[in-house]
């Protein structure tokens, strides 16, 4: 039995995910003065398929030492140029929605290692 399920796998790339958009989203901030800079943005859709498409994929065993080891994604994800200015209230409403779902998200897998915890406290 595995003891952390899909929905560990699932909360903690969206974890990765929320981090490193607040990272794009600062750096439209920052570089909002700069001449010539285009807002970035990560899509969600992509990177919500790609992480649903990881939990169903079939995991490679290593049966013989001859094998090459398998690879699994690092979180790599693309950062797309808008073409757009960035829009200082755009940006801080995305800041904004980006901290909510990434305190959702920790919120979610806290309680999920709570009931982890209760689970093996009560099982002594």
């Amino acid at each position: 039995m595995e003891m952390f399920n899909r929905t560990f796998n699932l909360l903690s790339s969206m974890a990765d995910f929320r981090s490193q958009r607040h990272k794009v989203i600062v750096s439209n901030i920052s570089n909002m003065d700069v001449a010539d800079y285009e807002s970035r943005e990560m899509t969600f859709n992509k990177e919500l398929g790609s992480a649903i498409a990881k939990e169903r994929r079939i995991e490679m065993v290593k049966t013989d030492p001859r094998h090459i080891p398998g690879t699994s994604g690092t979180g790599n994800y693309d950062v797309v140029t808008t073409g757009e200015r960035v829009k200082i209230d755009k940006e801080m409403g995305s800041l904004a929605e980006n901290q909510l779902m990434y305190n959702v998200t920790m919120e979610l897998l806290a309680r999920k290692f709570r009931g982890l915890k209760n689970v093996l406290t009560e099982a002594k």
